[in-house]
């Protein structure tokens, strides 16, 4: 069937532009999950670590001053979801901890998150957006070896637990925990551990985290997620 011409003067409505959604990390694993997955229904910035060092404050500043909408070409006034991602792992004993490992830990997989926060929550506010921090099953619980990581991990469930009450009813606030997840950083812990037969069908697929994200964020706007567990069926 043959659509018939607009009326000549009639106003042209414009299209609506998809929500836009930053997310970090997301090069790789989870965070290329992520991407993916959004990439359906928003328009996606995806930051990794040449975008953004996430442990300097002055990078992350000038990160953030760089921004542009990719529908407008000019700085976002309004983000509809930040997810993060990015973050570092490794294991050692409290013995064999460093100072200089302890801080490196916490500035990328805390202090980078709440600066990164900080600096995007007028956009975040201006959408009525939500925020997705991408935890750990060992944000709940730690294990010989993890006090580093396990350190941030908590700290980070504080972070978004004093965030969503400070922000309710402007910005939904949502931590999902998954349990091992099959991701290069999950290959270089097991071949750390001596593992030599790695069988990544063990663990929680990246797409399935995506999609706890996705939940999220489809979420209809009286609700909120505030979190979620994602982890594997087998032991």
């Amino acid at each position: 069937m043959t659509r018939s011409p607009e009326p000549a003067g009639a106003p042209h409505t414009p299209l609506p532009q998809p929500p836009l959604a930053l997310v970090t990390g997301g090069s790789s694993g989870i965070g290329a999950a992520v991407v993916a997955e959004l990439s359906r229904t928003h328009q996606v910035i995806s930051w990794s670590s040449a975008d953004a060092d996430l442990s300097d404050p002055d990078s992350i500043a000038e990160a953030v001053a760089g921004l542009r909408d990719p529908r407008t070409g000019a700085a976002p006034e309004r983000l509809d979801a930040l997810v993060h991602s990015a973050g570092l792992s490794w294991e050692a004993t409290v013995e064999d901890a460093t100072w200089q490992g302890w801080e490196r830990m916490f500035r990328v997989n805390v202090f980078g998150v709440a600066e990164l926060t900080r600096l995007l929550l007028p956009a975040l506010r201006a959408a009525g957006g939500t925020v997705v921090a991408v935890n750990s099953g060992s944000g709940h619980r730690s294990a010989p070896g993890m006090s580093q990581y396990s350190g941030s991990k908590f700290a980070l469930r504080a972070f978004t637990d004093a965030l969503r009450e400070e922000e309710r009813g402007k910005v939904r606030v949502t931590s999902v925990h998954p349990g091992r997840v099959d991701t290069p950083m999950q290959v270089a812990l097991q071949a750390a551990r001596g593992n030599t037969a790695y069988d990544g069908a063990r663990y929680v697929r990246p797409e399935s985290v995506a999609a706890a994200v996705r939940l999220a964020l489809d979420t209809t706007d009286e609700a909120t997620v505030e979190e979620i567990t994602v982890r594997p069926v087998r032991p």
